[in-house]
């Protein structure tokens, strides 16, 4: 090892989960089974599964939200079950599937509350807070909007007001959960790419539970695939989404094609499988 790396050690990666497992109440049956994965530095991991697979559930555990019965979660190389809950908040940043709608504040106070963890107890909002709201609001196309109350919005202007206040926070860790839900064509793209530039730029480490397997293959460099609270199958994306590894996550057969002119990997969902099809 040279002089220079004894100096300057590797940084941690932004989120490392090991042997994570975890359970809601009392219930037999763990919803996270010794889950190990690492998300890295300046790039999108996306984290595919049927509906109760495990995802929504996983973030949770990222977060600190939910404690892991085993292993270890760790943020830059901290344990997070050992960590000041206003530290947690400024390093990793949750957007939840769903939230109830915050009535009675506009479009920027919401994404201004991403602020929160940087700020004393009044909240006072400092240059660098109006900032990175600005530059979040833009980013998620709610700049023209800024001054109405949430409640007004569409559900998909919603979903982006849920991103903007995550992205405010400016995080190690953006853990995202279906944020592209209720959009429409064009915001789900945009989205997705946002968050693929936002993370490298910044270089932090994204974890995002989602359904869209063709933005998946496009945007991420890392794919998990988890069935039944457990890791399938994980790498880059041409490696694991093969028709098999996909079949083995989703109980269905989905064609794996390329795109001519882009070159592009596209995913077409045929039947369950085993299904006939016959009527």
């Amino acid at each position: 090892m040279g002089e220079e790396a004894r100096q300057h050690p590797p940084r941690p990666a932004p989120l490392a989960l090991e042997d994570a497992r975890a359970r809601y109440g009392g219930a037999a049956r763990p919803a996270v089974d010794g889950v190990s994965l690492i998300v890295r530095a300046g790039q999108v991991t996306a984290l595919l599964g049927a509906n109760g697979a495990g995802k929504s559930t996983l973030l949770r555990v990222g977060a600190g939200l939910l404690p892991s019965e085993s292993g270890r979660v760790s943020v830059d190389g901290q344990d997070v079950a050992g960590m000041e809950r206003r530290l947690a908040a400024r390093l990793v940043s949750f957007a939840p599937q769903s939230e109830p709608v915050a009535t009675g504040f506009t479009v920027r106070q919401i994404v201004a509350m991403g602020r929160a963890p940087h700020q004393d107890g009044w909240m006072r909002e400092r240059d660098e807070d109006r900032v990175a709201v600005d530059d979040a609001m833009g980013l998620c196309d709610l700049s023209d909007v800024a001054g109405r109350s949430v409640e007004t919005l569409s559900g998909g202007e919603q979903r982006r007001v849920t991103v903007a206040r995550a992205l405010a926070t400016r995080p190690r860790v953006l853990l995202l959960d279906e944020p592209a839900a209720f959009l429409d064509v064009r915001h789900r793209i945009e989205l997705y790419d946002l968050l693929a530039d936002v993370v490298a730029r910044d270089g932090i480490g994204c974890l995002v539970a989602m359904h869209d397997l063709d933005a998946a293959a496009r945007v991420a460099r890392h794919v998990v695939l988890m069935r039944d609270g457990r890791v399938v199958a994980a790498g880059p994306p041409d490696e694991v989404m093969t028709p098999q590894t996909l079949r083995s996550t989703f109980d269905a057969e989905v064609d794996v094609g390329v795109h001519a002119p882009s070159g592009r990997r596209y995913f077409v969902p045929l039947r369950p499988s085993g299904e006939s099809g016959v009527g």
